[in-house]
C-alpha cells in the first residue's frame, strides 16, 4: 500500500510566501531599531532572553501539567483536587509577585516561576478535558492488550492528550506573552522586553513600534507553529 505523504509546502509560492513570513519580525525589527535610533543588538539580545524565560517557563508547565493531569483526571483524587486547582487558577498571581521578589530578589527564578504560573492552568485544564473524552471501549481494549506503566503512558494516555496540549499552549502561551513584559517589569530585571519597554516609558513613537513588533512575532510564530500543529492533531484524532 503507498503511503500517504502529507505536502508541508504546496508549491514554491508557498513556501517563499512561509520564508518571508519567518523573516518579516526580525526585518521589521532591525528597520526600527535604526529608525528609533536603538542599538538593534541590545535590542534582539532583550527580546532572546525574553523569549528564553518564557521558553523555560512553557517547558515547565508543560512537564507539570500533564503530570498533574494524569494524576487528576478521573476517580476520588479527582474529585477532592480539581476544585482546588480551580481556586488556584483563580488566583491573582501578580499580588504575590513584590512578595516573591522580596524573598527570591530580581532573578530569573522569581520571574519563570511566576510565568510558570501563569501558563500551567489553561494547558492542565486543557489536557485535562481531553483526557476525560477517553471511552470506556477505549480503556477495555488497553487492558486486554495489557498496557501498563510507562507503556500506558505513552502509548496510550500521551496521544489521547496532544489535541488539550496544544489547544493549552496556544492559549497559556498567549496569556504567557502578555503576563512576561508585566512580570518583567515589576521584578525589575535588568535585561528583557520589560525593561526595553520600561526604558522608553517616555517615548510614545518606541513604545507603540516595540509593541506592534511584538505582536507580529507573535502573529507568526502562532500561524508558523500552533495553528499547523492544531490542525494536524484535529486531523490525527478524526483518522
Amino acid at each position: 500500500m503507498k503511503k500517504h505523504r502529507i505536502r508541508i509546502y504546496r508549491s514554491k509560492r508557498h513556501l517563499w510566501i512561509t520564508l518571508l513570513t519567518v523573516i518579516a519580525p526580525f526585518v521589521y525589527l532591525l528597520l526600527f531599531s535604526q529608525i528609533a535610533h536603538i542599538a538593534s543588538a541590545q535590542l534582539f539580545a532583550d527580546l532572546l532572553v525574553s523569549c528564553w524565560r518564557l521558553l523555560v517557563a512553557y517547558i515547565l508547565a508543560v512537564i507539570l501539567g500533564w503530570l498533574m493531569a494524569v494524576c487528576f483526571y478521573h476517580g476520588k483524587r479527582a474529585i477532592v483536587m480539581l476544585p482546588f486547582f480551580d481556586v488556584l487558577q483563580s488566583f491573582p498571581t501578580f499580588a504575590a509577585l513584590p512578595i516573591a521578589v522580596y524573598f527570591w530578589g530580581q532573578t530569573n527564578f522569581t520571574t519563570i516561576v511566576f510565568l510558570v504560573l501563569t501558563v500551567i492552568w489553561p494547558i492542565f485544564f486543557s489536557i485535562l478535558s481531553s483526557m476525560k473524552l477517553i471511552k470506556h471501549d477505549w480503556e477495555e481494549a488497553v487492558e486486554i492488550a495489557g498496557l501498563r506503566g510507562w507503556d500506558y503512558l505513552r502509548l496510550f494516555l500521551f496521544p489521547l492528550s496532544i489535541p488539550g496540549l496544544i489547544t493549552g499552549s496556544i492559549v497559556g502561551l498567549g496569556e504567557g506573552w502578555e503576563a512576561l513584559v508585566a512580570t518583567e517589569m515589576i521584578v525589575g530585571m535588568q535585561t528583557g522586553l520589560g525593561q526595553f519597554f520600561q526604558s522608553n516609558a517616555t517615548s510614545t513613537g518606541v513604545t507603540v513600534f516595540g509593541i506592534l513588533g511584538f505582536l507580529i512575532l507573535i502573529f507568526v510564530i502562532n500561524k508558523l507553529l500552533w495553528i499547523p500543529l492544531l490542525d494536524w492533531s484535529h486531523h490525527t484524532m478524526e483518522e
